[in-house]
């Protein structure tokens, strides 16, 4: 067991030196390897096969900042179920007490967000945020 810093971090310090180093032969092997071909076609944004129309700098709606943030928001939410799954007959009575109020905290504001239409793609008009 290792009992000094130099012990301790040593293997750290190598994973990191390895790590830098790797990276660093990747990036420099594709820029020395790479074939760099310009052309009007390899620099249009690709849009699943679509010819590109218009600018590419054009806004989005708030609607797909809300339904980005809505599924991060639940999906951090969802891992907290995993470390619960790991101890729940440890936890018995009281963790599935305790696990049933998260996941009805959980779904009354999922039922919250569905009622003020930030999931409703159906109209442009619509914010989402205030109906």
């Amino acid at each position: 067991m290792p009992t000094s810093f130099p012990q301790i971090y040593w293997p750290v310090f190598l994973q990191v030196i390895f790590a830098a180093a790797v990276a660093t032969a990747m990036l420099g092997a594709s820029a020395i390897l790479g074939k760099r071909v310009r052309n009007r076609v390899k620099d249009t944004p690709y849009e699943c096969g679509i010819v590109p129309v218009g600018s590419a700098r054009e806004r989005f709606s708030v609607k797909f900042y809300l339904v980005a943030m809505i599924f991060i928001l639940f999906d951090i939410e969802t891992v907290f179920l995993y470390p619960w799954a790991v101890v729940y007959r440890e936890l018995r009575l009281f963790g599935f007490i305790e696990m049933f109020v998260f996941i009805v905290l959980i779904l009354s504001g999922f039922f919250y967000i569905v009622k003020k239409g930030a999931l409703d793609w159906t109209g442009a008009e619509t914010t989402g945020c205030g109906k």
